[in-house]
Parts: structure tokens; C-alpha cells; sequence
């Protein structure tokens, strides 16, 4: 498991080892800031690896020219997603060290819907084309929008956006996800695409959900809530977002961002949060 860490500067990249998807052992960064002046100065957060695109498959990563192949997004500035993130990708022989390119897309060079700055990417390989789903906002500064677009290369170097940009659009109001449609996980499921991803609502809540296409182009959610927040004190009264999928001993192991508010802050060490985040997981029935 590649997972995010915040440490009030910007974000870095760790790994964690399981042998039953239940228990992890974290071994330590695998991704880490750049020298001063560099694009991941601040930030590197590495978001997907090139892998097998079945849904209920191996899951094993793929690998080009030898190397396994990664994206990432990085913001400009310290603090928390301070700035308009740009999406690059990256290089490893061994998961563990990386070489990162400089960025294959930035926010200005795309339409309206992302001049607001780029978050998660998602990359994949279909039928000797490589795709990379991401989304963005809008606008800098809040309220902005959140959706979802792709954009498709052949040699991973030369990107060009879809022209049907964005592909999954924010739901009308009072729906779960009438501010955010974000962070795409895209797999194949026999005939058609699944898109797992996150819609976040007026209601202050951020909850998982599915669209599926049979063309990579257009697309059709699902309407249903795959994992719904949690009830009052749970890790994820607060979120349940940010997918990330695997099938394992006939299951589908659904892993998410869970987000929890504390009433007047919690102590944890000599910093007090008004928000607890961890990774949870959900397992198909």
C-alpha cells in the first residue's frame, strides 16, 4: 500500500506491508520532497502505479521498459494543498526509489474546469493507449468545484486532454455529490469500465460511489453510496473518501481516507488537531 502523509509542510509518500489487508507494517518513506526550487519542493504525493486494469484480478503491476510507472501531484507552496498541484510521472525499479519527471499537466494549460489547480491522477493502459483520469477545480479559492476528466497518451510523454472534458460532472443540488465528483479509480469489470470515486455534498460529507462507461468517454453513475460515513464518534462520521481497490479471497476490499472531527481538539504529542484521518477498509459482501 502507497499511502499520503501530511506533516504541516506538504505531502509525502510511504509504504505499508500486509500479509492479510487487516494488519500493516509501515516501512517509511518511498517518495519524498524535492531540493529547493524543484516542482516537488514542497509536496509529492503519489497517487497510482501502472497495474493490471481487472477488477477482479491480480492487481499486479505492470511494468515499462523495465520500470514500474507512477503519477503524482505537487503543490507550489507549503501547507496544505496551497497552490494550483501539478500531475507528473514517475519511475521505480524497486518501489522504493523513485525518478520523477516534471510534470506532464498543469492547471493553466487546461480549460475553466481545472484552471483551479489538479488533484489525484489515476494511470492506465488500454488497447496501447495510456490513460490518466484526474480531477480538479475551478476556481482557486473556495467554494469551487470539483469533476473528473482524462487525458490520453501514446508514449506516456505527449498528453492531449479529451475534448468531452470533464467526463464526470458534480450532481445537482442536494445531492451527495453536488460540490465534488473526485479522485477516479478505474478498473474493468467483464465488459464495462467502473470508475470508483468520492462525491463530497453540502450536507458537509464526503462519501464513496460508481460510475461505469463501456467506452472510457462517457459515463453513467450509479446514484448508490458504496461506503456511507459512519455514525457520531466513528474514525469516519466525518469522510469516507479517496478509493482504492483490490480483490483478494473472493472480495473486494474497498480502502478509503476516513475523516473524523473532534469537538474542542485532540492532543497527539505536542500538536492539537480538530481533525483525525486514517486509511479504514470495506469488504463486499
Amino acid at each position: 500500500m502507497t499511502y499520503i502523509g501530511w506533516d504541516s509542510i506538504g505531502y509525502r509518500t510511504g509504504l505499508a506491508v500486509s500479509d492479510d489487508l487487516v494488519h500493516w507494517e509501515k516501512l517509511g518513506v518511498i517518495l519524498d520532497r524535492g531540493p529547493t526550487g524543484s516542482v516537488t519542493e514542497f509536496n509529492i504525493a503519489l497517487t497510482s502505479i501502472l497495474c493490471d486494469n481487472d477488477l477482479r484480478g491480480s492487481g499486479e503491476l505492470k511494468k515499462i521498459d523495465g520500470r514500474f510507472v507512477g503519477t503524482y501531484h505537487a503543490y507550489p507552496a507549503s501547507g496544505y494543498e496551497a497552490g494550483p498541484a501539478v500531475i507528473g510521472l514517475c519511475y521505480s525499479d524497486d518501489l522504493r526509489s523513485w525518478h520523477v519527471d516534471p510534470p506532464s499537466l498543469r492547471a493553466e494549460d487546461g480549460d475553466a474546469w481545472e484552471r483551479g489547480g489538479l488533484y489525484k491522477s489515476w494511470l492506465m493502459e488500454h488497447a496501447g493507449i495510456y490513460y490518466l483520469f484526474y480531477n480538479a477545480k475551478d476556481v482557486a479559492d473556495w467554494p469551487w468545484k470539483e469533476q473528473i476528466g482524462f487525458a490520453t497518451s501514446n508514449n506516456l510523454i505527449d498528453w492531449k486532454r479529451s475534448l468531452g472534458n470533464p467526463v464526470l460532472k458534480v450532481g445537482p443540488a442536494g445531492a451527495f455529490d453536488d460540490l465534488f465528483a473526485s479522485d477516479p479509480c478505474v478498473l474493468r469489470d467483464g465488459a464495462m469500465w467502473t470508475m470508483f470515486y468520492f462525491g463530497n455534498s453540502t450536507d458537509g460529507h464526503a462519501r464513496e460511489s460508481v460510475a461505469f462507461s463501456d467506452d472510457l468517454k462517457s459515463w453513467t453513475k450509479s446514484g448508490e453510496i458504496l461506503v456511507d460515513v459512519g455514525g457520531a464518534g466513528a474514525i469516519d462520521s466525518q469522510f469516507a473518501h479517496k478509493p482504492g481497490i483490490i480483490f483478494a479471497n473472493g472480495k473486494l476490499h474497498h480502502f478509503c481516507c476516513a475523516v473524523r472531527k473532534t469537538a474542542n481538539g485532540e492532543q497527539f504529542g505536542d500538536v492539537k488537531v480538530d481533525e483525525v484521518r486514517g486509511i479504514t477498509s470495506s469488504v463486499s459482501r
